[in-house]
């Protein structure tokens, strides 16, 4: 079942194509002071409703991630990235994370968080 999300002031509208399993809390020093819970989507199964040119897209250090987020109210959206799933970047195998902080009408406290360490991993 599709779930959709937003942004604060819902320039920015995408939707996914089912719940997550788990969501992710990475403790890197950009996850965590966003405060995102990231879900995975392989990109077939993300879908960004409005246009890109409401999001904006922050890359630092090695450039190999793009952050997404609002261009209008400043919410981190999604990130377009490797998977990261061995400890090194696979770009054959492009992942979309979704702040799943972002789902309407979806009860996140029913899905296990799953922290990693990327403090100390990145």
């Amino acid at each position: 079942m599709a779930i959709k999300g937003s942004c604060h002031c819902k320039a920015t509208i995408f939707e996914v194509s089912e719940a997550p399993r788990t969501v992710t809390q990475c403790t890197c020093s950009f996850c965590s002071k966003r405060g995102s819970l990231w879900a995975y989507y392989t990109p077939s199964q993300f879908k960004l409703i409005t246009p890109l040119k409401n999001v904006s897209f922050y890359q630092w250090g090695s450039k190999t991630v793009k952050h997404g987020f609002c261009a209008t109210c400043g919410c981190g959206t999604f990130t377009e990235t490797p998977d990261w799933s061995t400890g090194e970047p696979d770009f054959d195998n492009p992942k979309i994370s979704v702040n799943s902080r972002l789902f309407d009408d979806f009860d996140l406290d029913k899905v296990e968080v799953v922290v990693i360490d990327g403090k100390n991993l990145w």
